[in-house]
């Protein structure tokens, strides 16, 4: 088989857990419906405040959507973050009395100044104890598997001690970004360093971080030995990514899309977004995932300033056409 050819042992590889990043403003549930379609084998919320969920009005439309699942989702988690163990343990019970989601994340990982301005996040990395008696918490909370996103530190590498509590405490996965906090998204993640985490622990572990081709996957399993990788940004207007991991772990071959599939996908995309949300807030969301499905062709930045002016999906659609009648030119 192909992927064996490539140094990824099949029987190991078709049994590697290829995720959705929890990424704010994009992994929805329209989005994960298509990256499950796509051969995602699971998917995580966005972030989900601990105490905002505790604390918003029970008919809060912004929880409403955060917490929903679309019937067709596959496997899901909810990601939670926050600093106080007691809102993180009491949310996590409220999510899993809904029924609905397969597992708890915790973030100890974004890197967002937002987020780490108020001790959650990466911040957590700062603070071992507070991170300890979190995932404690939530252990003692819920039957659900938790697992727990981190980075490799805040501005060095601490990961494999922190790693090493987070099993100690009872996390049944660890979801490892191979950079620093202070990092970002700057440089390239550190395979190494993942792969001496994936030593040093028994519970599984999940690379994240730089898989936005086949290559970027073959090189990570080959290089960390990981349990399966989360895919963030390399998703991004690319959601076939799924399609063409799962194809090679299957040994079946990959065509990529077209022009016009990652437009008919994109329209697809906006549409359900727009029966969910209402038309005017799918076209607004929708901007930006416009534009993702079509970087990198000719036209793409004069055709984003375009879809930006536009208000109703009649117009969105009329452009898009328009727009591949001159790329067949």
């Amino acid at each position: 088989m192909e992927n064996k050819k490539h140094g990824i042992d099949a029987g190991a590889a078709g049994a590697l857990n290829i995720q959705l990043a929890p990424l704010a403003g994009i992994s929805d549930a329209p989005f994960r419906l298509i990256c499950f379609s796509m051969g995602a084998s699971r998917c995580t919320t966005e972030m989900i405040s601990a105490q905002g969920y505790l604390t918003a009005p029970k008919k809060s439309i912004g929880y409403k959507h955060l917490l929903a699942k679309f019937k067709g989702e596959g496997e899901l988690y909810a990601q939670l973050f926050g600093k106080d163990p007691v809102f993180f343990a009491r949310a996590a019970k409220n999510l899993e009395a809904l029924g609905r989601f397969d597992g708890i994340n915790i973030n100890m990982g974004c890197p967002a100044h937002k987020v780490v301005g108020s001790g959650s996040g990466s911040a957590l990395m700062r603070d071992i104890k507070l991170a300890a008696s979190i995932v404690a918490a939530v252990k003692k909370a819920v039957k659900l598997p938790v697992s727990v996103k981190m980075r490799l530190g805040w501005d060095s590498d601490i990961s494999v001690p922190f790693a090493k509590m987070l099993e100690q405490e009872g996390a049944d996965e660890i979801i490892l970004h191979g950079r620093t906090k202070t990092m970002q998204f700057s440089g390239r993640v550190n395979l190494e360093a993942i792969g001496n985490v994936v030593q040093s622990v028994k519970v599984p572990v999940i690379a994240n971080g730089d898989i936005f081709t086949l290559k970027d996957f073959r090189d990570t399993i080959i290089e960390t030995h990981c349990a399966g990788v989360m895919v963030g940004r390399g998703a991004l207007g690319n959601p076939f990514i799924f399609k063409e991991i799962s194809s090679f772990i299957k040994g079946e071959n990959y065509a990529a899309p077209d022009l016009r599939e990652r437009v008919n996908l994109a329209l697809y995309h906006a549409k359900m977004l727009a029966k969910w949300k209402g038309e005017d807030r799918a076209v607004l969301e929708m901007r930006k995932h416009f534009a993702w499905y079509i970087k990198g062709e000719r036209g793409a930045s004069q055709f984003r300033r375009e879809i930006n002016t536009l208000n109703s999906l009649q117009e969105v659609e009329k452009a898009f056409n328009l727009f591949i009648e001159g790329e067949g030119k």
